[in-house]
């Protein structure tokens, strides 16, 4: 039978299992918000951790929390970012729009476990944990912490072990000439290398891309408090927080320029998350491509082989699919939804706060958890087992009638759509077109019509 200690806040009194570290307020929120099973990710706890760490460390330095305090918070701070405490932070993402109930969460845990290594009732919640701060500074503070973290230490070097993986394809690949394709049909030659090429700088773009789009999220709120004003926040606070923020994570954080901006607009997330979508638009778009040119082995296109990875059919025996592709794909859909959702979310501040912020940062690190994760196992899977078949590659290539379009400058792209309707409609090559219709001899075709000079 659970045990429960009665807790108490301004609202009265609630009973709170005995074992657990959080408080009153996140008693309230449990029972109030029996809303799905999505609970705030531990990413934004961790960054909890760090910026409470780093705002008793500036009250201390600004002489309004004394050493005492600051050790014992220090060290449940040190705690919870290395997960000791992940089962005290219970709370849903569909909770008040502010995440104040998260951020009393927080206060609560720390100041009751602060109190344990103390060894009294010394630290307070709001007085002490909470101390020049409020709700509507913290919990954005946290997004951009846990956004950038998360960004840094695992969407990119994702991102990078794939482009490299391209790069090596690219260059294992040179010389090998392929029919291009555009709108599904037949196109001129293009070398495997070079449309390669293009899939490696989608994601370079793609990189370039997120790295811009993460300096505005290095600005943290922190300091403005409740409306922006700064109010019961010591001068200087701000500045010296975002300080130690950036050395607590290793990374840059200033404090933003308007506290009035940081606490209302979400248009920083949202615009970050932008480039995740347009990396997933690529991804989508080379997922697609690899599984097309791996389509059959026998009634596709077939022009690449990928790594069989397991059994693709329970009942057509040998079947073997592009698992790798659809995962990916399936993931860039989500983080398109996703963005839809902070879109709507970036859009709905009213007045001096916004109120949508649990569900904005439950997608954006989904997207970057999904993304990370589906980039390293459509390169491990997949790419890095990527090989041509050449032999398929050159029976398409010449069997394609775009090749006739090298003979637009000499003889005019009437007569070679004349040669390219004729091949086709009879089913004879382009070059016995050519010489039926007596607008080139054998030889001519041979010296004009070249794949490895239409690269």
């Amino acid at each position: 039978m659970t045990e429960f200690r009665i807790e108490r806040d301004t609202m009265g009194e609630i009973k709170v299992p005995a074992d657990k570290l959080w408080g009153a307020q996140t008693q309230r929120s449990l029972q109030n918000f029996r809303i799905g099973t999505e609970k705030m990710p531990l990413e934004i706890i961790r960054a909890f951790g760090i910026l409470k760490k780093a705002a008793a460390r500036t009250n201390n330095k600004l002489g309004r929390l004394d050493d005492a305090r600051l050790q014992a918070i220090e060290e449940v701070c040190r705690e919870i970012c290395q997960g000791k405490l992940d089962e005290h932070f219970p709370l849903v993402v569909w909770q008040t729009g502010s995440g104040t109930q998260t951020n009393m969460n927080v206060n609560e845990v720390v100041a009751r476990r602060a109190n344990e290594i103390m060894g009294e009732k010394a630290v307070h919640p709001n007085d002490h944990v909470n101390m020049s701060q409020s709700s509507n500074d913290t919990f954005p503070t946290a997004m951009h912490i846990a956004a950038v973290v998360e960004l840094e230490n695992r969407l990119l070097p994702a991102l990078e072990g794939l482009i490299n993986t391209m790069a090596r394809l690219e260059e294992e690949n040179a010389g090998i000439i392929k029919t291009g394709r555009t709108h599904l049909q037949d196109a001129v030659p293009i070398a495997f290398s070079q449309e390669i090429s293009a899939w490696r700088h989608m994601l370079v773009k793609d990189r370039e891309y997120v790295l811009q789009s993460m300096e505005d999220l290095r600005e943290l709120a922190l300091g403005g408090t409740a409306v922006g004003t700064g109010l019961n926040a010591p001068e200087g606070f701000a500045e010296l927080v975002a300080e130690e923020i950036s050395r607590e994570v290793g990374t840059r954080f200033v404090t933003a320029k308007n506290k009035f901006h940081s606490l209302t607009s979400k248009a920083p997330l949202a615009y970050c998350h932008g480039a995740l979508k347009a990396l997933a638009a690529d991804l989508m778009k080379i997922a697609n491509d690899v599984r097309w040119l791996a389509s059959g082995p026998r009634c596709g296109i077939g022009e690449i082989f990928i790594p069989e990875n397991e059994p693709g059919s329970s009942i057509m025996p040998g079947k073997v699919n592009p698992t790798q592709s659809e995962a990916l794909t399936m993931v860039a859909c989500q983080v398109m939804a996703n963005d839809t959702a902070i879109a709507f979310g970036a859009s709905q501040g009213n007045f001096q706060l916004n109120v949508f912020m649990p569900m904005c940062i439950y997608n954006f690190l989904q997207s970057v958890r999904l993304l990370a994760d589906a980039m390293v196992s459509f390169d491990k899977n997949c790419v890095a087992g990527i090989k041509p078949n050449r032999e398929k590659m050159r029976e398409n290539l010449e069997n394609s009638l775009m090749l006739v379009t090298a003979l637009n400058p000499h003889i005019g792209y009437e007569k070679a759509a004349a040669i390219a309707k004729l091949a086709h409609k009879e089913g004879i090559r382009l070059k016995d077109a050519a010489v039926r219709l007596g607008y080139l001899t054998a030889e001519e075709f041979d010296r004009l019509v070249r794949p490895e000079d239409m690269v």
